[in-house]
C-alpha cells in the first residue's frame, strides 16, 4: 500500500474530527446531553488516534541501526495497537460510564433543543466525507478483496484503522441522533442514556477488532499467499533446482524478509553457488519488490 494514500485518509479524518469535536462539546455545554458528551470524547479520541498514526508512520521511516538492524517498520503496528487501546478506554469505556451516570439521572434536554440535532446532522456530513476519502484510498489497493478480507489481511494498518473508526463514527452519530431525537420527542432522558450506551458498546467492539488485527501484525505475519508463491517461483532458476523450505516475515508493511533453503546441483563450485544465489535474489526482488531482505542457504536435497 502506498503510505501516501494512508496519510491522505488520516489527514482527512483528523481535519473532520477536530472540527466535529469542538461543535459537539459546545452542544454538550448548552444542552447537557450525555450523547453529545460521549460523541465529543469519541471525536477527541479519534483525533488523537489519527495523530498517533501519523507519528507511527514518521517513526517507521527511521533508518536501520545497530540496535534495530531490520529497521523500524513495525513502529506503524505499535502505534496502531495503541490506537485500539485509546479507542477502547477513552472512547468506549467513557461512553458506557456516561450512559450509566445519565441513566441514574435521566433529565431531558430543556434548552437549546435544536443545537444537538444540527450538530449531529453536520457531523454526519463531515464524517461521511472522511469515510468517502478512506474508501477511495482503500479501493486503490484493495483489489478484488471483500471489505472484511481487506481489513483482516492488510499489512499496512492505517487504512483499516481509519475505515473502522469512520464507520464506527457514522454509526455512533446515528445512535446519538436517535437518542437525542427521542429525548426531545418524549421528554425522557433515558433515551439519551440509551444512545450513549449504544455508542460505548460500538466503540468497545471496534477497539477489540482493531486490537486483534494489530496484535497479529505485531507478532509477525508472513507475506501474502500470492507473494509467497511468486517468491518460491522466482527462486528456482539457473543453479537452483528447487526450494527445500521457505519462510517470510513482514518487517513492516512495505518490507518483507525472505529466508529459504534452496537446492543446488551436486558438485557445483563455490563460485557457481554464489552466482546462482545472486541471480535468485535478483529474480525475487523483481517479482516481489517489497522482498528487500533475503537470506538464502544452499543445500542438497536428501529425501
Amino acid at each position: 500500500m502506498s503510505h501516501g494514500g494512508g496519510n491522505r485518509a488520516i489527514v482527512a479524518a483528523l481535519a473532520a474530527n477536530l472540527g466535529i469535536a469542538v461543535t459537539k462539546f459546545i452542544a454538550y455545554l448548552l444542552t447537557s446531553s450525555s450523547s453529545m458528551l460521549a460523541e465529543g470524547v469519541h471525536s477527541l479520541a479519534d483525533s488523537g488516534n489519527q495523530l498517533l498514526l501519523l507519528i507511527g508512520g514518521k517513526r517507521a521511516q527511521k533508518a536501520a541501526d545497530d540496535a534495530h538492524p531490520f529497521g523500524y517498520g513495525r513502529e506503524r503496528y505499535v502505534f496502531a495497537f495503541i490506537v485500539s487501546i485509546v479507542l477502547f478506554s477513552l472512547g468506549g469505556l467513557f461512553a458506557l460510564y456516561e450512559a450509566w451516570h445519565k441513566w441514574q439521572d435521566p433529565h431531558p434536554i430543556e434548552s437549546w433543543k435544536w443545537v444537538p440535532v444540527v450538530v449531529l446532522v453536520a457531523a454526519i456530513g463531515l464524517e461521511g466525507f472522511s469515510f468517502r476519502t478512506a474508501i477511495h484510498e482503500s479501493n486503490l489497493v484493495r483489489g478484488k478483496q471483500s471489505w472484511v478480507s481487506f481489513v483482516r489481511t492488510a499489512k499496512a494498518p492505517e487504512l483499516p484503522v481509519v475505515l473502522l473508526e469512520d464507520f464506527g463514527a457514522l454509526i455512533g452519530l446515528v445512535l446519538a441522533l436517535i437518542g437525542v431525537g427521542m429525548t426531545l420527542a418524549t421528554g425522557n432522558g433515558e433515551w439519551d442514556a440509551a444512545g450513549t450506551a449504544g455508542i460505548g458498546v460500538l466503540l468497545v467492539l471496534i477497539a477489540i477488532v482493531l486490537a486483534l488485527e494489530t496484535k497479529s501484525l505485531l507478532l509477525g505475519e508472513s507475506a501474502t499467499k500470492s507473494d509467497v508463491a511468486a517468491i518460491k517461483s522466482a527462486l528456482v532458476g539457473p543453479g537452483v533446482s528447487s526450494v527445500i523450505h521457505l519462510r517470510t516475515l513482514h518487517l513492516g508493511p512495505e518490507e518483507v524478509l525472505v529466508a529459504a533453503k534452496i537446492e543446488v546441483p551436486a558438485a557445483t563450485t563455490a563460485a557457481d553457488v554464489a552466482a546462482a544465489i545472486d541471480a535468485a535474489e535478483q529474480r525475487v526482488r523483481a517479482a516481489v519488490p517489497i522482498a528487500r531482505v533475503i537470506y538464502l542457504e544452499p543445500d542438497l536435497r536428501r529425501d
